[in-house]
């Protein structure tokens, strides 16, 4: 546990998982935060790589004025057109929306580990998710910590892929909408694809991050088809084993925020069979564009960078 303590606040920080999360407590995120508690939320961050907040009952102005004191919040999403109109930046996962959108009913948006926006050629840097209606049961999201999974890996694996680049394109192997559906034309007009080296270099801690994930990644550049997805096939599996993850239940007021360089997550899957209503607002932090264990960048296919402001 770490505590930060200054003349009005006391933050601690509990993990709350063997390789990733933690408990913040002491914040009240109506207010602004000083700049001690925005270093020290910062550095927990990249400690812990997800953080959770409790009993935070905040707007949507609120949500992104906290985001605003860590970096550039990007407007919701590159192909959202639900937005909110004076607050372009928050994103709507609302199982409401998800059967106009994708053409049949679901609760989420995808049900694969994904890390957000990754085939952008700088994904974002972090994420802000704040639950507003929350199931009575079920609806659990969870996290795994890249870094520990690709440190987990025998020394000649990780030898290997640090020489390797993978592509990362939007809708994935498996799209997740209706061929027919108007998300599936609004993404087949503005695609996003990009290379991204298989394992990144984190710019903050230096740690070398597993930098794949079966929601966007679709081959490795350099392989026959079947040795690509064979190799996918054992990163998918090293990405989820349970040692490298956390699971958290939302309750009204519940915010997530994480490093979105350094994690993968899991939506739920257990909610598409009941009649239940999930609502959750998301900002994004502007990222930065990777770069692999040889220096070079990620190199962009289709689509330009997501900025913020």
């Amino acid at each position: 546990m770490t505590t930060l303590e200054n003349p009005t606040t006391t933050l601690t920080f509990t993990p709350v998982a063997g390789h990733i999360g933690a408990e913040v407590s002491g914040a009240d995120l109506r207010a602004e935060l000083t700049d001690e508690q925005v270093v020290a939320i910062t550095e927990a961050l990249h400690a812990y790589k997800v953080l959770f907040f409790r009993d935070q009952h905040i707007d949507h102005g609120q949500q992104v004025a906290f985001s605003r004191r860590f970096g550039a919040v990007t407007a919701s999403h590159p192909y959202d057109t639900d937005a909110p109109t004076d607050h372009p930046e928050i994103l709507a996962v609302d199982s409401r929306l998800y059967e106009k959108r994708f053409g049949h009913r679901k609760v989420s948006y995808t049900n694969h580990w994904h890390t957000d926006v990754s085939p952008l050629i700088n994904p974002p840097a972090a994420s802000i998710l704040r639950a507003e209606i929350a199931p009575e049961r079920g609806g659990d999201t969870q996290w795994t910590n890249l870094a520990a999974a690709y440190a987990g890996l025998p020394e000649s694996l990780r030898t290997f892929l640090d020489g390797l680049r993978a592509e990362h394109r939007f809708g994935g192997r498996n799209p997740q909408w209706n061929a027919d559906s108007d998300y599936a034309r609004k993404v087949a007009a503005a695609p996003l694809v990009t290379e991204h080296p298989v394992v990144r270099v984190h710019p903050v801690t230096g740690e070398r991050i597993l930098f794949v994930n079966p929601g966007f990644t679709t081959r490795i550049v350099g392989l026959t088809p079947s040795q690509s997805d064979a190799l996918l096939t054992l990163l998918f599996d090293e990405i989820s084993h349970p040692a490298y993850t956390v699971r958290f239940r939302w309750e009204k007021g519940s915010i997530a925020f994480w490093d979105n360089r350094a994690t993968a997550h899991l939506a739920p899957s257990d909610l598409d069979h009941l009649d239940v209503t999930r609502v959750l607002y998301r900002t994004t932090l502007e990222g930065d564009i990777p770069v692999g264990v040889d220096g070079a960048e990620s190199t962009s296919v289709a689509g330009d960078k997501f900025t913020g402001n």
